[in-house]
């Protein structure tokens, strides 16, 4: 069975992140998305502006709040490219910043260009539970196209060893942060 959400307000989406009984896992492929809520922090990030506060992401850092207060784990892994993006490094420098302080476990596994790692696709996802799988697709720029909600046992069990390798191969995003590709970064 397959289900498809257009928008990241889906009720039914959403619905998800609140109804979830143990983990919510997302694994992240692109090294640029173009999110809405961002926007501004982006242009002052790229401006040169020091981090301060993120209004824009704050609902969701209020969600993995309530999430981990309840016992419930929120993590992800991000495949990041060397060199990186203008955009993953705001998303490293600012946005996961705050998710980590929320209790989101943020994870990274950095490839340097074309040298993706075997096994690993390249393809977004939500894994809530280990068994309610979410694809996510995007545009060329990183926008958000459309979302589906698959069940197909074993498309689950798939995404469930990607998730299981990515983590394997991931560093916590801490200790990337104290590397040197971040070090030079506003």
């Amino acid at each position: 069975m397959t289900r498809s959400f257009t928008s990241l307000d889906d009720e039914e989406f959403n619905r998800l992140f609140r109804d979830f009984r143990y983990t919510a896992y997302r694994l992240e492929t692109l090294q640029r998305y173009d999110v809405s809520y961002e926007q501004a922090e982006f242009s002052r990030f790229l401006a040169g502006e020091p981090r301060g506060e993120f209004p824009g992401i704050g609902a969701w850092c209020e969600t993995v709040r309530e999430a981990v207060a309840a016992g419930k784990r929120m993590h992800r892994v991000h495949v990041v490219v060397d060199p990186l993006s203008d955009y993953v490094r705001f998303e490293c420098g600012w946005a996961y910043e705050h998710t980590v302080e929320a209790g989101e476990d943020v994870r990274l596994v950095p490839v340097a260009g074309r040298d993706w790692p075997e096994g690993l696709p390249h393809y977004d996802y939500w894994l809530f539970d280990s068994c309610d799988l979410v694809a996510m697709y995007y545009d060329e720029a990183g926008a958000f196209v459309s979302g589906k909600l698959i069940t197909e046992p074993a498309k689950v069990v798939e995404a469930n060893r990607w998730r299981d390798m990515a983590v394997h191969l991931s560093v916590p995003y801490r200790q990337y942060a104290t590397g040197p590709q971040l070090a030079a970064n506003p």
